[in-house]
């Protein structure tokens, strides 16, 4: 689903984040950060280490509950209107089944997630690098 095409649409809200879903986003940023730098931190201060360790791993679980949350929501959802089964016997679905649909893929779609992951896999790439050095050649 490509963002652009939201901005017509007629159910354009389905495609919002909502404020929630933000502040967990943040919380995973901070938690991501927060975890890759323990090891460089102890370096210059065992103590910073520390704290940062649980403001990652705290921050994971904090994000992690969200969503498992919102993903067995989800799940509770596309079962209790037997969407699965319905597209497995070929059946019409019905409005609520299309507007669950929608809901569902523009949630997959969101550039939050992208940009998550493309931070986790950076900043990890980058946490390497600089603690490999820091390692083997200080």
């Amino acid at each position: 689903m490509n963002r652009t095409s939201c901005k017509n649409c007629p159910d354009k809200s389905i495609c919002k984040d909502s404020f929630a879903s933000w502040i967990f986003f943040i919380i995973g940023i901070i938690a991501t950060l927060a975890i890759r730098i323990v090891t460089l931190i102890m370096h210059f201060d065992p103590l910073y280490g520390k704290i940062s360790w649980y403001i990652g791993v705290g921050g994971f679980f904090i994000f992690f509950m969200y969503k498992f949350k919102v993903l067995n929501e989800r799940s509770k959802k596309i079962n209790r209107q037997n969407i699965l089964g319905k597209i497995n016997r070929k059946e019409d679905l019905n409005d609520n089944d299309y507007y669950l649909i929608r809901v569902i893929l523009c949630n997959i779609n969101s550039n939050k997630e992208r940009i998550n992951y493309l931070f986790i896999f950076i900043l990890s790439a980058l946490t390497l690098v600089i603690v490999f050095y820091i390692d083997f050649f200080l």
